[in-house]
C-alpha cells in the first residue's frame, strides 16, 4: 500500500511539474530587443511580357511616361508615337528588410498593379530600386512574377477568376545593397520591450535574468527591461542565453467580445463574485390570415377583405436561476453559463449584465 501511494505521489509530482513547465513561456516569445526589427521598403517599376493583360496607355498616363523614360535611357525615343501596347503595367513593389541583412542577401518582394491591368501572370519585373523611409536605396528587385491566380474571359465580356491576378510575389526577387547600420556588438546596454506591457511580468523577467546573471537586468517600467552584458560575454551571446529563459507570464483579467461574429474570449484571471443568473427567451408569433367577406346573392353590399390575426406567445421552459459562487474560476464560470444552455450571443448579454452588477472582476473589451 505504501509503495502504491509513493508511486501515485511520484506520478502526481511529475504531472504537476509538466503542467508548470507548459505554463511557462520563453523570454524571446514575450519580448523583443529594442531596435532589432524589420524595415519596410517600397519602389515603383514596370512589368513587361504580359499577354495583352497590361495597362491601357490611354488610361494610364504614368505608365506611358515610365515607358518613354525607360526607352530614352536605352537609346530609343518614342515620344509622340502612337503606342498602344498592353503588354506592360505600372506596379508598386514592397518588401520587408530583415534586421542585420547584409549586402548580397536575397529577400522576397510583393508586386501590385497600379492601373487597369487585368493580370500580371507571366510578367517580368524590370530593375526596380527599393527605398526605405529615409529615402535611401536598400535593395534592388527584378525577376518573374508568380501570382498564384487563374483568370479568363470570353469575347462576350464574361470572365472568371480565382485569386487576385493583379498582385503577386517574386521569391528571392531583391538583392540587398545596403545595411541598416544597427551595430549591436558595439552596444554596452540593450533594452527588452514586452509585447504585452505588464509590471508583474517585467519584474519576473528581470528577476529570472538576475538569478542566472546577477546584476545584469533592471525593469525600468511595465514594458522595458534594461540589460547589460557580463564582462566575459558579448552582447549577442548574452541575448541568446537570456531569450531562452522560462518565464511565467501574468495576464490581466479581460473579456474580449466580438458581437458581430458572436465570439467571446476570457482570460484565466477572470473572476466572478456571487451572483444569480437566469435567462430565458420569449418568442411572440403573429400570423395573418386575411379572409374575404361578401354579401348574399341579390343583396346590397360589397365584397371586402377582413383581417384576422393569430397571436401566440411561447417561452422556453426549463431555464432555472443558477448561482455562481464568489471568486469562482474561469472554468466554473463557463460551466455555469453552459448549464443555462445559452448561445454565444446571449452569453455576451449575460456577461455585460454581470459586469453592470459589479460582480465581474475583469475588463470587457468590445471589438
Amino acid at each position: 500500500m505504501q509503495k502504491m501511494l509513493a508511486s501515485l505521489l511520484a506520478v502526481a509530482a511529475v504531472a504537476g511539474f509538466a503542467t508548470s513547465v507548459q505554463a511557462q513561456s520563453r523570454i524571446k516569445d514575450i519580448a523583443a530587443v529594442e531596435g532589432v526589427r524589420s524595415n519596410q521598403l517600397v519602389g515603383y517599376g514596370l512589368v513587361v511580357g504580359l499577354a495583352g493583360t497590361g495597362d491601357s496607355l490611354r488610361n494610364c498616363p504614368f505608365t506611358r511616361q515610365s515607358l518613354e523614360g525607360m526607352t530614352e535611357r536605352l537609346g530609343v525615343n518614342i515620344r509622340g508615337a502612337n503606342s498602344n501596347s498592353k503588354n506592360l503595367a505600372a506596379i508598386m513593389v514592397t518588401a520587408e528588410l530583415p534586421p542585420f541583412s547584409t549586402p548580397g542577401a536575397r529577400i522576397d518582394v510583393s508586386v501590385s498593379s497600379m492601373c487597369d491591368a487585368k493580370s500580371l501572370l507571366g510578367g517580368t519585373l524590370l530593375v526596380t530600386s527599393l527605398q526605405g523611409a529615409d529615402g535611401e536605396v536598400y535593395a534592388v528587385a527584378q525577376g518573374s512574377i508568380q501570382t498564384g491566380a487563374v483568370s479568363g474571359s470570353g469575347a462576350s465580356g464574361s470572365s472568371v477568376s480565382r485569386g487576385v491576378p493583379t498582385a503577386g510575389r517574386i521569391a528571392s526577387g531583391a538583392t540587398v545593397e545596403r545595411e541598416t547600420g544597427f551595430q549591436m556588438a558595439n552596444m554596452n546596454e540593450v533594452r527588452l520591450t514586452l509585447r504585452n506591457p505588464d509590471f508583474t511580468t517585467a519584474q519576473r523577467v528581470a528577476a529570472a535574468i538576475n538569478a542566472t546573471y546577477p546584476g545584469t537586468a533592471l525593469a525600468e517600467n511595465g514594458t522595458v527591461i534594461a540589460l547589460r552584458a557580463p564582462g566575459q560575454m558579448g552582447m549577442a551571446g548574452f541575448i541568446s542565453q537570456v531569450e531562452n529563459l522560462p518565464i511565467t507570464v501574468d495576464s490581466p483579467a479581460k473579456v474580449i467580445i466580438d458581437e458581430v461574429n458572436g465570439v467571446i474570449v476570457m482570460g484565466d484571471a477572470v473572476r466572478v463574485s456571487t451572483v444569480a443568473i437566469a435567462q430565458g427567451n420569449l418568442t411572440i408569433s403573429v400570423q395573418e390570415n386575411p379572409q374575404v367577406s361578401q354579401p348574399d346573392a341579390f343583396s346590397r353590399g360589397q365584397t371586402v377583405v377582413t383581417p384576422q390575426s393569430d397571436v401566440s406567445v411561447e417561452e422556453e421552459l426549463g431555464r432555472e436561476m443558477r448561482i455562481v459562487g464568489g471568486g469562482t474560476s474561469l472554468a466554473t464560470l463557463v460551466n455555469g453559463l453552459n448549464a443555462l444552455g445559452v448561445s454565444p450571443r446571449d452569453m455576451i448579454s449575460i456577461l455585460q449584465a454581470i459586469k453592470a452588477a459589479g460582480a465581474l472582476q475583469a475588463d470587457i473589451e468590445v471589438m
